[in-house]
């Protein structure tokens, strides 16, 4: 593979990335941009400028998934996609999902300069709701796109205030006509995304290739007790919070002891009251392996040992699935595409693994999909202080420009 030579932009792209990072900007540097606000709204009006100054047409689906489409010689060959999100955490980054949008629109924006056509079309996507900060489930708009969710029960969802997705993209404006399925219909697609983590920045690489996606297994843990006085003696206490913890520090020793991922990210309980001894307490547990049976090994360990807990504690443990994703590898020729791409450069990469979900996840597993990882420093990430280097910014654009031009074709007349 030889580089591309079409005039892409480091610079450019990161004086996109501060531009959009001013919409939900935050006062410690970040971005409070959730799905379907007014903000998320403004992000996607300009996106939709910049694309369509770039030639490229706005087709929009019934869930707000954005398809910017710029046509190929060839319109018999299935597009070949760039792709992420615009949307971020309550107290996310500038960088999260919108390094992946703005470095497909400085492809569209080189290509568009160049005055060069390719074989294929290509099709820069901007998913709606890939975080699921304000609606529950993430990965939304992908999701069902590619028919793991329904629109229906996508549309029905609502927020912690009670708003209706369905409701919400229609007042600001986004809910198009297109089918989502439209998106199966894809040839390719990439996604280029921070790492949110440690390991590339450490080992001084610029660029991690994707190879697969680990299996996730997320469960709603409900610990019932009984309420009793908090003057009365402990002894004999049924307290749902006491067994909890206890469940928790044995997650914790069971899935080091798995080679797995475990973490509690939420609980609540109740009563909530400072003198009562809490008799139902709720959390959420997130789990995640490379491999599945071993991940499903572990949710029975689990299990059984909280159950264990529970009859030394006299309360019930239950575990209730709440989400399963398989562990899926990403398409072998477009790795390639992204790993030659890289060697043509001579960027510094590594192959490696996602422990967390993307909208590449969801799309790998119907068509041929692949992701490309940059750096974040200290693997900050859904964090206002978030941060990467344009060097970082620059050495993924060039790496995922070239493989997304290997896929697509140029016209060499």
């Amino acid at each position: 593979m030889t580089a591309t030579n079409i005039p892409l932009s480091g610079a450019r792209l990161w004086d996109s990335l501060m531009e959009y990072a001013r919409i939900g900007g935050t006062p410690k540097g970040g971005c409070n941009r959730q799905t379907l606000t007014d903000l998320d709204g403004q992000a996607r009006a300009l996106l939709q400028r910049h694309a369509e100054a770039a030639g490229a047409t706005l087709t929009l689906d019934r869930l707000g998934n954005m398809m910017l489409v710029r046509p190929g010689r060839d319109a018999s060959r299935r597009p070949v996609a760039i792709g992420s999100h615009l949307d971020t955490q309550p107290t996310g980054g500038k960088f999260d999902g919108v390094l992946g949008v703005l470095a497909g629109l400085e492809i569209l924006r080189a290509l568009h300069e160049a005055g060069v056509q390719t074989e294929a079309p290509v099709v820069l996507v901007n998913w709606t709701n890939e975080e699921g900060a304000r609606f529950s489930p993430p990965m939304m708009g992908s999701g069902a796109a590619m028919g793991i969710f329904t629109e229906a029960e996508i549309l029905a969802k609502t927020d912690a205030a009670g708003a209706v997705f369905g409701d919400e993209i229609a007042r600001i404006g986004w809910k198009g006509d297109a089918d989502p399925a439209l998106l199966q219909g894809l040839g390719a697609y990439y996604e280029l995304h921070i790492e949110q983590g440690p390991i590339l920045e450490r080992e001084g690489l610029d660029c991690g290739i994707v190879t697969h996606a680990l299996a996730q297994h997320w469960f709603d843990v409900t610990v019932t007790g009984e309420d009793a006085h908090g003057g009365s003696r402990m002894e004999g206490r049924r307290d749902a919070l006491m067994a909890a913890a206890e469940c928790a520090t044995m997650i914790e020793r069971a899935a080091l002891a798995a080679g797995a991922r475990a973490t509690i990210g939420r609980m609540t309980l109740s009563p909530d009251s400072r003198n009562v001894v809490p008799g139902r307490v709720w959390f959420s547990l997130d789990t995640r392996h490379d491999h599945e049976d071993l991940l499903a090994a572990l949710a029975a360990t689990l299990r059984g040992e909280a159950a264990a807990i529970g009859a030394r504690r006299g309360v019930q443990v239950h575990f209730e699935d709440f989400w399963i994703s398989p562990a899926t590898p990403f398409d072998a020729t477009l790795v390639g595409n992204l790993r030659d791409a890289a060697k043509a450069r001579g960027i510094p990469h590594r192959d490696m693994p996602t422990a967390i979900g993307h909208d590449a996840v969801y799309v790998a597993r119907h068509l041929p999909a692949a992701m490309l990882f940059v750096p974040c420093h200290g693997g900050l990430s859904h964090n206002e202080e978030e941060s990467i280097t344009p060097g970082w910014a620059e050495a993924g654009l060039m790496v995922l420009a070239d493989a997304v031009l290997a896929s697509a074709g140029l016209v060499r007349d």
